[in-house]
């Protein structure tokens, strides 16, 4: 068995603390991190190691975007891919010694305007999304774990108000549709809705609000997915809410969930 989260970090230099303290005091055996906005030359992977994230599998990017995965557990970098041809360190996958292949993505936010003609991130919002569900047509996952930063709510109560965010960026209906053809496409189940099928719950809440905690305007961006043949060994998936709270956070907060594997 291994437990697996994703956290969105905004710069793991500035929040190398936070990262620790995760490790710490959660001990998830694979930590998948987006937005880490550094080359890897840069990483703060001593620190990790110390705490017995001995292995890593990132691709970083100056100032923007980049991904990693550490893990306790041996792995093998997988590679990656450039998805919609943007240049961003996006995509990167590795491989347990179990056979187990983890992606770890983080799909672009989109900017605030839902109109590719108006405005060009969102164009390359759905391009991204449109790439996924062909790389997973032409080449069907199997014995995968695909988590991450996917930048959109899906369901009615992914979000504080359906109503009210069906026009904002991350929850309207054609970036919905978009990741359900990729999500599709995959085969890939949602673990964390397998878990916790109802109600409302949000992994990211903005730095806008004062109180994000009595306003409570969040929405889950952060997911776990899992391929159809190891599903069925995914539970105990639970998203960190208190880990907001922390100095200076991220906007987002870890998502878990342990596999039987």
């Amino acid at each position: 068995m291994f437990t697996i989260a994703t956290w969105n970090i905004n710069s793991v230099r500035l929040r190398e603390a936070l990262v620790s303290r995760l490790l710490t005091e959660e001990t998830p055996d694979i930590l998948c991190l987006q937005e880490i906005k550094t080359p890897i030359e840069k990483f703060p992977a001593e620190a990790f190691a110390a705490l017995g994230y001995r292995y890593l599998v990132a691709r970083g990017q100056k100032g923007y975007n980049g991904v990693a995965i550490l893990s306790k557990l041996p792995l093998e970098d997988a590679g990656d891919r450039d998805y919609a041809s943007l240049g961003h360190a996006r995509h990167v996958a590795a491989t347990l010694e179990n056979g187990v292949t983890i992606h770890n993505f983080y799909v672009p936010a989109g900017g605030d305007i839902p109109d590719r003609e108006q405005n060009v991130k969102f164009g390359q919002k759905l391009d991204f999304l449109t790439e996924m569900r062909d790389a997973f047509h032409a080449d069907n996952p199997s014995k995968s774990i695909m988590v991450g930063d996917l930048n959109i709510a899906p369901r009615e109560d992914d979000v504080w108000s359906h109503k009210q965010l069906l026009k904002i960026v991350s929850h309207t209906p054609i970036e919905v549709e978009h990741l359900g053809a990729a999500q599709d496409a995959g085969k890939w189940v949602d673990i964390t809705r397998q878990d916790i099928p109802s109600g409302l719950l949000y992994s990211w809440w903005s730095y806008r609000a004062k109180d994000w905690d009595a306003a409570d305007k969040g929405r889950r961006l952060d997911h776990i997915w899992a391929t159809p043949d190891i599903a069925n060994a995914g539970h105990a998936s639970r998203i960190l809410r208190p880990v907001r709270g922390w100095e200076q956070p991220s906007d987002h907060v870890p998502v878990l969930a342990s596999f039987d594997l």
